[in-house]
Order: structure tokens, then C-alpha cells, then sequence
């Protein structure tokens, strides 16, 4: 499923909610939410907290699990909702769960808590991804809050350490974990996590300007006459024969350099700015940047305004792209 999410945010603002949750399982396909948590920051100064376990679907006995605190129904049959592992993680009781709220009542007050706040989490696409299918299931509507994810800031501002969870990052810093996997606790070290985060950015960069500016200045600045190829049998019949190709924003998969590489060696051209020449402009992720509007960059707001010129260019994903590196005659 396409999710239609808010924009990746690489920045530090001083109003914003914290978010965790705990779920049944990792695939929001099959499991579900049972606990959310949620801190409410104003001017950088904790203002409120929404914390609520979450009924899920109650599953029926099976032997696989049989040493989980199982329920009996008015019938006598076993049912539970979690198993030995998720209620040694988290704590939480399948007898705890049998008396939680219905995911419709705790999400509807979840979605007043939040507003259009931005969100902040520890590998937040994580939580996101389980909220937005439960609120797109239950209500009818997309999750739009754009989000700020402490695991790749983490990365981002130490590069060094191995390992960038949540546990790690705070053994790191030295914060005190109050109780680990349970939503609340989690947004209260997640919290505590983002203001050390923003004291090494500062120390680091300065300004979060400069933070943002030397990731942006990672995608740019290519020296694309150095991009050269030794093949001369191209397919004349490939997509990309002969078409100018521009990139914007960062590639998930691949460093912008080794894809234009791929573009050149099937021979296309690679061009490091939109003009009346472009054929394809490939779009990469955003979130190196914070000011952009609408979520689109100059470049794409160019090409788009080149198309609806009558100019042969088309804007494209960045897994387009990749169907289209694959094409074979």
C-alpha cells in the first residue's frame, strides 16, 4: 500500500509531539497497536502527555503459545491477544489488554491530542506507518503530519557509533531510561534524546542552518564531466539512450554520483540542473531540506512548468527510475 505520509523533517523545531507505540508484532499487515504514548512539546517545554493501551483483536487458543497468560471466555475457551514475548518486552497483560479501549475511541483522542503538530520519534516510520493504517482503517482518512525521526539524526551526528537504537543512544548519553518498551517511558527518553541531539548539533554545525546546509550540500556539487564510460554498445532502444537526466533530493538506495554513473554507461546524459534540454527529472527524498514548499524542489517545480509548456520531460520516482535502469528491448 502507497502511504501518502508528511515530509521526512532533518531539523530540531521547539513545538512538536513525541510519539511511540507498542504493537502486537513489526508487519502492519497482520499486527496491531496496543499502546500509544505521546508527549506534547511547547517552546521546547514538555506542556502535556497522552498515554492509552489499545484493545486489539483477540486471537483463539493455540498450543504454539501456550505458556502466554491466556483469557476464558463465558464458554470456557482460551483466547489472548499477545504472546509470552510481547508481555515479557512490554509488561503488558493479555488481562491488561482485555480491559483497554477500542482502537476507534483511543485513535479519535490521539488524532485531537497531535493536531498537525509535528511528530517526533525514535525510527518513527516505524509508528507512523502502524497509525497511519489503523487511522486510514477506522476513519477514512491519511496521517499527514510531517516527522522527525531521532534514529536518523542519530545517524547523521554520529557516524562513528555502531549501533544508533534508542537504548544505545541513551546509554551514549547517559540518560535514564524509566522503562524501557513502554510508549510513554519511550517518549520520555526519546524526548530527553532529541535535546542531546540538538546540544551535538550545535556544538557541531553551530546553527541548525548549517546542519541542513552541509547535508544539502552532500547532493550537489557534482562534477558531472568526470562522469565518464568506456561502453560504446549501447541499446538504442533504451529509455534512457540519448535522454538528459537530472537529479533532486537524495536517493534511499544509492549515491547520486553511482546513478548518474548508470545513466551515462547506457548513454544517457546527466545534467546537474533542469533546462529546456531535460528529459527526466528523478526525484529523491526531500528531507534534507526543511523550507521546501509543497514538498517540491525548484527543480521539480521547474520540469513541472516546462511540461505544462509542451516540453518533452517527465518527473519520476525514484523506483521508476530503477524499472527503467532494468529495461531490457
Amino acid at each position: 500500500m502507497e502511504r501518502h505520509k508528511g515530509k521526512s523533517l532533518l531539523d530540531f523545531p521547539k513545538n512538536y509531539i513525541v510519539i511511540d507505540i507498542e504493537t502486537t508484532g513489526l508487519d502492519t499487515s497482520i499486527d496491531s497497536i496496543i499502546e500509544i504514548g505521546a508527549i506534547k512539546v511547547v517552546n521546547n517545554s514538555v506542556e502535556s502527555t497522552f498515554s492509552s493501551l489499545v484493545k486489539p483483536p483477540a486471537l483463539e487458543f493455540d498450543p504454539e503459545f501456550d505458556d502466554c497468560d491466556f483469557l476464558f471466555n463465558s464458554t470456557g475457551q482460551k483466547y489472548y491477544y499477545i504472546d509470552s514475548y510481547i508481555t515479557n518486552l512490554t509488561h503488558i497483560t493479555n488481562e491488561m489488554l482485555d480491559s483497554a479501549p477500542e482502537p476507534q475511541s483511543v485513535l479519535k483522542e490521539f488524532l485531537d491530542f497531535i493536531s498537525n503538530d509535528i511528530l517526533v520519534g525514535h525510527n518513527v516510520n516505524f509508528d507512523i506507518n502502524f497509525l497511519y493504517d489503523s487511522i486510514l482503517k477506522y476513519f477514512n482518512r491519511e496521517l499527514h503530519n510531517d516527522f522527525v525521526d531521532t534514529l536518523r539524526l542519530s545517524r547523521r551526528l554520529h557516524k562513528d557509533l555502531t549501533h544508533h537504537r534508542l537504548a544505545d543512544m541513551a546509554n551514549y548519553y547517559q540518560i535514564d531510561v524509566p522503562e524501557a518498551h513502554r510508549s510513554l517511558a519511550d517518549c520520555v527518553t526519546t524526548n530527553e534524546l532529541f535535546h542531546r541531539l540538538q546540544d551535538s548539533m550545535i556544538e557541531k554545525y553551530g546553527s541548525s542552518e548549517n546542519f541542513t546546509e552541509s547535508i544539502k550540500n552532500q547532493y550537489s556539487g557534482i562534477d558531472i564531466n568526470s562522469i565518464t564510460t568506456t561502453n560504446t554498445d549501447f541499446n538504442q532502444f533504451h529509455p534512457l539512450y540519448q535522454k538528459v537526466c537530472c537529479f533532486t533530493g537524495k536517493l534511499e538506495n544509492m549515491p547520486r554520483k553511482d546513478a548518474m554513473q548508470l545513466v551515462v554507461d547506457l548513454g544517457g546524459i546527466v545534467a546537474n540542473s533542469v533546462t529546456k534540454k531535460t528529459n527526466y527529472l528523478i526525484l529523491g527524498n526531500n528531507d534534507y531540506c526543511t523550507q521546501i514548499k509543497d514538498g517540491k524542489s525548484n527543480k521539480q517545480k521547474k520540469a513541472e512548468k516546462l511540461k505544462l509548456s509542451g516540453q518533452d520531460i517527465e518527473v519520476i520516482s525514484e523506483n521508476t527510475f530503477y524499472e527503467m535502469l532494468n529495461f531490457e528491448a
